[in-house]
């Protein structure tokens, strides 16, 4: 008989063994290349640095004063009014255009200002909720909020009333809303109305009916004048 017939044959355990004796030996052995450890008392490589991005100058028209300003091109209005004008009533709640806390007029258009650019106003009038009273005589709308109670917490109250300054305004120019229902007719400040319009301004407190109610009654106000 030949030998090499009688040399034993490789079985799958032997092999399996053969494999992790294998794996053991490289794992203690260590990486084949190690990298030579820094020099003693070298200082760290620094990060290459991110390239400042330049600052564009606009002037914004904010409650019919001038206001010069130098910003990131993508700086939202939101944050131009609140962190670099200091006007903190508009508020920032969802920053995704959602909720309507940051909404502001310009040019008599009520817009959700978190969801525009600062730079894209030059020359545009802006008004805030701090713009709207005269002195210490109150806008109707916010006379109205404080007869009817139209606010708990008050976070969106700011929004609220802004964005009811602009509907109305929307109305009496007999805008139609999905609710119409005479598109012929002057626009009437039914609640059906005023929920319809004002649906874009959340109130987590659930004032709504309270909100309605101010709304509809400044809004007969302004009729009347």
């Amino acid at each position: 008989m030949d030998k090499s017939d009688s040399a034993p044959r490789p079985t799958r355990r032997s092999v399996l063994e053969s494999g992790v004796a294998a794996a053991a030996v490289l794992g203690f052995a260590g990486p084949l290349r190690a990298a030579p450890p820094p020099a003693q008392g070298a200082a760290p490589q620094a990060l290459a640095a991110e390239p400042a991005t330049p600052r564009m100058p606009v002037t914004l028209q904010v409650n019919g004063q001038a206001r010069p300003l130098e910003v990131d091109p993508r700086t939202t209005l939101l944050d131009a009014l609140r962190e670099r004008i200091g006007l903190t009533g508009s508020k920032k709640g969802c920053d995704h255009g959602q909720c309507g806390a940051c909404t502001v007029l310009v040019n008599g258009r009520r817009i959700n200002s978190c969801l525009t650019l600062a730079v894209m106003h030059e020359g545009d009038e802006i008004q805030t909720i701090e713009g709207l009273a005269e002195g210490d005589h109150l806008h109707p709308l916010q006379a109205a909020f404080v007869k009817h109670d139209g606010f708990q917490c008050g976070y969106c109250t700011p929004g609220q009333i802004c964005s009811a300054a602009g509907m109305l305004t929307e109305a009496k120019a007999g805008w139609p809303s999905t609710v119409t229902q005479d598109l012929t007719a002057a626009v009437a400040l039914t609640d059906a109305e005023i929920r319809e319009r004002m649906s874009g301004n959340i109130c987590r407190c659930s004032a709504y009916p309270n909100i309605v109610a101010a709304i509809r009654d400044a809004g007969g106000a302004a009729t009347r004048l």
